[in-house]
């Protein structure tokens, strides 16, 4: 599959790096990788990925690895009636179109590619958010405002995080202030 972009992530709130890249799949795009880093329950290493149409939009991801001594191993599928966690309908989120696991900036990419961001317009894109922790999805409420070419003011009001982020050329986020950075390669 011909590799679109990718970039090398370091974690900032924690010891880590992320992996990312973006794979064209006849009319279907693959956002994958691999990411190890500290958490709470011992070292983490997963790795993802994640399919959506050719406009963007997600249809299923996998997760898998361990935390600590806890293996994980997580299916999510959107289909015509909402949102499946390993084959359990997930209820109140059949309206969100985008998939974002929590633990990498590699899933953003999607919803930057999906939405014409306006200049100086705020713009909320709730998405389907994957807590490795629960093992469930969620509503996440975000919201973006294209400052520049390069630079996006994103607001997440579930963890009262703001900053300004950074694209790179490729589309992928270089800057996640406090969380993910683009390490030199």
């Amino acid at each position: 599959m011909p590799i679109v972009a990718s970039m090398l992530w370091r974690r900032l709130d924690a010891f880590g790096h992320d992996a990312g890249r973006v794979e064209r799949r006849g009319l279907q795009w693959r956002i994958c990788g691999v990411a190890a880093f500290r958490h709470a329950s011992g070292p983490a290493s997963v790795e993802y990925g994640l399919f959506v149409d050719r406009d963007w939009r997600a249809s299923q991801g996998r997760v898998t690895g361990a935390i600590g001594d806890r293996q994980i191993d997580i299916h999510v599928a959107r289909g015509e009636y909402g949102w499946r966690v390993n084959d359990t309908p997930v209820d109140g989120l059949a309206h969100l179109v985008d998939l974002d696991f929590g633990f990498t900036p590699a899933t953003n990419y999607t919803q930057l590619q999906r939405v014409a961001l306006p200049l100086g317009v705020p713009t909320a894109l709730s998405v389907a958010w994957l807590d490795l922790d629960a093992s469930g999805l969620t509503e996440l409420q975000q919201v973006y405002e294209r400052r520049s070419e390069t630079e996006l003011r994103y607001a997440a009001p579930a963890f009262a995080y703001e900053a300004t982020l950074e694209l790179a050329p490729n589309g992928f986020l270089r800057r996640y202030p406090g969380l993910w950075e683009e390490e030199a390669v």
